[in-house]
């Protein structure tokens, strides 16, 4: 089981990875995409399985029949800019490591078993996070999802048709839907509760709810060293008293919220910015704290705004609400995973692909011990024991929920 892991992510490792800093830039319909893309293809393959894209561009390597009751585990393997080698790619692996350990012990899924990676899930590229689970599931309009566009203004749908599949089947899969009987997601774990709870593997228990909003300044580009600052409209001003107010508002509410994209036009050194446009990334343990950090953080930057002579429009780009995962699901696998030991089982901020699924089938997720804490960053990281143990937790879940003998 251990050489199967570490050979699969030897042979995933380099692909699309930065070389001055480390980090991955594997953003949907790209090159680097491809890439990994290509690799899953082949690896499920060697492995008897037989691999489709569905009509969103997600992957799917079936061990039988497709058909109902199924049981589906993978995650994703885009990243976020200059991320870490873990989020995402480790469910990937983990899942087809597992598999090679249910042939080992000469078990057969009584079900058919499939290992999935959905596109598009840190929404890096086009804004929209988890966008393969969430049109596969309705969460999102088709004609929404195909005029979104990236920061060179290239639309989904063009990137699409380049990877060469049709943006005009994307959209709610029911019949697909309909064949899963549950889903298990493994991820690493973005924080450290296991380090601190001393537990290679946990559980999860909930997602917090969270969304993304854009947030565009509007002022007037002039000359940095010829503009008195009485007569400027200068959109810096207002947004960088927004990047504070989110701060503040997120300590009110014991949420968080962050502000870590930032586009500034004509972005100059010596030119008053014409636009700051920003995202703001807010996530809370509920939905009224939640909505007002985000109140909170809007009315601070509309009056900023109005008192540097700026304009301001801000919009909703994505929404998840809190998912609370089944329970009867989540201690069946913690049960399985534990033994004699108690497992622990923890809620999370951050979004996942089964949080989406989880409006649509039954959906629970393991978290595989990260001693940094650190995640969307190179510094990101799991032991290769705790990542074997995530494929033995992994292998005895999907063995119990197949009824494989």
């Amino acid at each position: 089981m251990s050489d199967t892991f570490d050979e699969l992510w030897a042979d995933l490792a380099p692909l699309g990875r930065h070389r001055s800093t480390g980090g991955y830039r594997r953003y949907s319909w790209t090159g680097a995409d491809t890439q990994v893309r290509d690799w899953f293809g082949a690896a499920a393959t060697a492995r008897g399985l037989s691999v489709e894209t569905d009509r969103n561009g997600n992957l799917w390597a079936w061990w039988g029949r497709p058909g109902p009751g199924a049981v589906v585990t993978g995650s994703h393997l885009d990243s976020v800019p200059d991320g870490g080698a873990f989020d995402g790619p480790l469910g990937v692996v983990s899942a087809l490591a597992a598999v090679d350990e249910l042939q080992r012990r000469g078990l057969r899924p009584a079900v058919p078993l499939a290992v999935t990676v959905f596109v598009e899930e840190e929404g890096a590229r086009f804004g929209v996070p988890c966008l393969g689970s969430r049109l596969i599931t309705g969460a999102i309009a088709p004609d929404r999802a195909r005029e979104l566009t990236d920061a060179d203004g290239v639309t989904w749908a063009a990137a699409m048709t380049d990877a060469g599949l049709d943006s005009d089947r994307i959209g709610p899969d029911p019949d697909r839907l309909a064949q899963i009987a549950v889903f298990v997601e493994l991820h690493v774990e973005q924080g450290r509760a296991l380090v601190h709870q001393d537990a290679p593997v946990g559980v999860a228990s909930s997602i917090w709810p969270h969304g993304r909003w854009r947030l565009d300044f509007s002022g007037q580009a002039d000359h940095a060293g010829t503009t008195l600052l009485a007569d400027r409209n200068d959109p810096m001003l207002p947004f960088a008293e927004t990047v504070l107010a989110a701060r503040s508002a997120a300590r009110a509410h014991d949420a968080v919220a962050t502000i870590g994209k930032v586009h500034v036009a004509p972005n100059g050194t010596n030119a008053i910015p014409s636009r700051v446009r920003a995202w703001l990334d807010a996530r809370a343990p509920d939905e009224a704290a939640l909505r007002a950090v985000v109140a909170g953080v809007d009315a601070a930057a509309r009056d900023a705004s109005a008192a540097h002579g700026v304009a301001l429009s801000s919009y909703q780009e994505s929404f998840s609400p809190v998912v609370d995962f089944s329970t009867a699901l989540r201690d069946r696998l913690a049960a399985l995973v534990g033994g004699d030991r108690p497992v622990p089982i923890l809620p999370t901020g951050a979004g996942h692909d089964a949080g989406v699924l989880a409006t649509a089938v039954p959906t629970a997720m393991l978290f595989v011990r990260n001693p940094t804490g650190v995640s969307h960053a190179p510094e990101e990281h799991a032991d290769a024991a705790d990542c074997h143990a995530g494929v033995a937790a992994l292998a005895d879940t999907l063995a119990e929920l197949t009824g494989a003998r």
